[in-house]
């Protein structure tokens, strides 16, 4: 194993990232073995979310049923090792709020949680099974909410308010 993915694998065990990955693995009943490079395969995982094939915690990497055998699958192998990376260079657990950060950017902006999400975009797109999707102006996405945050009636075609009525107390 090279050099720096032991500092990698030790770097994960200090700052907790796998031993949280590991107590994920035992609530969630994943048998975890050894697997390349300092990771830990946990396979069969169930819960809801993520809803992705496979995702890591520190040096863990689950996997759901429909991967049996993840070294038949070394590109989302190879994706899900530098996530491991990222736990590693975020210090851990601080990883998983800055990936939910930029996910929020990617759907602002694409609609899409990892097409424009730094974190997906290096550990490469396409071997995480993901499309690149077009970004929009961020204005397309935030117009939707502020007008439901506003309580704004809709317009009819000719831009004139809706003449739906309005609730008593507005």
């Amino acid at each position: 194993m090279p050099s720096w993915k032991r500092i990698r694998t030790a770097a994960n065990w200090v700052n907790l990232s796998t031993p949280a990955g590991l107590a994920l693995a035992a609530a969630c009943r994943c048998p975890v073995r050894r697997g390349p490079d300092g990771l830990r395969l946990a396979s069969g995982y169930r819960a809801p979310l993520p809803v992705a094939g496979a995702f890591t915690v520190g040096n863990v990497v689950f996997f759901r049923p429909r991967y049996e055998r993840p070294e038949e699958h070394p590109l989302l192998l190879g994706h899900e090792s530098r996530h491991a990376s990222q736990y590693a260079l975020c210090l851990g657990l601080p990883f998983i709020p800055l990936y939910f950060a930029a996910a929020a950017w990617s759907v602002l902006r694409t609609g899409d949680p990892a097409s424009r999400n730094p974190f997906e975009r290096s550990a490469g797109l396409a071997a995480g099974g993901y499309r690149e999707r077009p970004a929009r102006p961020v204005s397309a996405a935030v117009r939707p909410v502020l007008s439901t945050l506003r309580g704004s009636r809709p317009h009819d075609k000719t831009g004139n308010r809706s003449l739906r009525p309005r609730r008593p107390g507005r």
